[in-house]
């Protein structure tokens, strides 16, 4: 016999027609357990990228290993016995003059520099280790960035070229932090700024980063004349005729010009 009423039983196809009192407990805890499911996936998933951002931000590039400054005291010979007397040498005879510029030795010379003579805080931004690389036609240059006690490495990437009237791009290419491009952000970062930065204390028109700023952030050419002191400490000017980057090395063609 059967019974007097037709037992109701939803298939598949009209399942989600129907509210939650229309089913059954079952199908009901299936529900619950598949929307509990999709939300502990969607949050596994997010925190997947979110651990992937930071590894990619706290990246540290194979090749960054900046010198430690060996003796604080002594200024470093590679810039007072082979840079400042090739400069002075060649002001001295006034005549266009080569200045090689190995990658290791500048090194050396540029974490002494940093820590006895340049800026490392800047607001909240601490700014360390500097070391600069030469690849053909390419100058990296890297360096550590500590934000609320946490280390960045920053890379920046440059293809510096004189075009046909000897004005010199810095032809900036690439900026990142860890392995993460960040390039076109930091140049609205840049920019803005910068233009503060005039617009709180105004910058002389002859201080050589008047002109490296614009190229930078705008990839604009400059004249490339840059103050240099001789063995009398007076102020002279060279200007870059020509300038060739390969593996490990620069170097430069200057020419001095008449003084003021």
């Amino acid at each position: 016999m059967t019974s007097g009423k037709a037992q109701f039983k939803p298939d598949a196809a009209n399942l989600k027609d129907l509210g939650p009192k229309d089913l059954g407990p079952e199908v009901r805890k299936k529900r619950k357990f598949r929307k509990k499911l999709r939300r502990l996936c969607c949050l596994a998933a997010l925190l997947a990228v979110v651990i992937t951002i930071l590894l990619l931000l706290l990246h540290r590039p194979g090749r960054y290993n900046p010198p430690e400054v060996v003796d604080e005291k002594r200024v470093p010979k590679y810039l007072t016995h082979h840079l400042g007397e090739t400069i002075n040498n060649g002001l001295q005879l006034d005549d266009p003059f080569d200045l090689h510029v190995d990658q290791h030795k500048i090194n050396g010379a540029i974490a002494w520099q940093h820590k006895h003579k340049w800026s490392k805080q800047f607001g909240d931004l601490a700014y360390s280790a500097p070391e600069v690389f030469f690849d053909p036609n390419t100058i990296t240059l890297m360096g550590a960035v500590t934000v609320v006690g946490r280390e960045f490495v920053v890379t920046v990437v440059g293809k510096p070229a004189l075009d046909q009237n000897g004005l010199l791009n810095l032809n900036l290419t690439k900026v990142k932090i860890g392995a993460v491009n960040i390039t076109p952000i930091a140049r609205i970062i840049a920019k803005a700024a910068y233009r503060k930065r005039l617009e709180t204390k105004p910058m002389d028109k002859d201080d050589i980063r008047a002109k490296i700023w614009p190229s930078l952030l705008n990839n604009q050419p400059f004249d490339p004349v840059f103050r240099v002191k001789d063995a009398y400490q007076e102020k002279r000017k060279v200007r870059l005729k020509k300038a060739t980057i390969t593996k490990e090395q620069l170097l430069l063609r200057l020419a001095p010009l008449p003084p003021q």
